[in-house]
């Protein structure tokens, strides 16, 4: 079973910056897109941002110059790199990716990490 396990959330103060890292492991032949999701208190699931596999990176409106996306595909590992956050920032985490295992092709979600952002 493949395991995604995020960290670096935590409390930070409007300005501040934070990093994120989630980390696959398991059976994996290959991983495809790895994406950032996000969901504040009685909000819907967000996508913040996505890379796939070759490089390329999209991004949510709302974190375009402050948010950067990246993967290290030797460690199976994508980033997060938040700076200028903002209190509208605040919200759980989570990554996603699209796996190839033996069972074929599916979508896989870490349990999240809590990024709170004070005023």
């Amino acid at each position: 079973q493949v395991q995604l396990v995020e960290s670096g959330g935590g409390l930070v103060q409007l300005g501040g910056s934070l990093r994120l890292s989630c980390a696959a492991s398991g059976p994996i032949f290959s991983l495809y897109t790895m994406d950032w999701y996000r969901q504040a208190p009685g909000k819907q699931r967000e996508l913040v941002a996505g890379i796939s596999s070759g490089g390329s990176t999209t991004y949510a409106d709302s974190v375009k110059g402050r948010f950067t996306i990246s993967r290290d595909n030797a460690k199976n590992t994508v980033y997060l790199q938040m700076n200028n956050l903002k209190p509208e920032d605040t919200a759980v985490y989570y990554c996603k990716t699209e796996a190839a295992t033996s069972i074929g092709m599916n979508n896989y979600w870490g349990q999240g990490t809590q990024v709170t952002v004070s005023s």
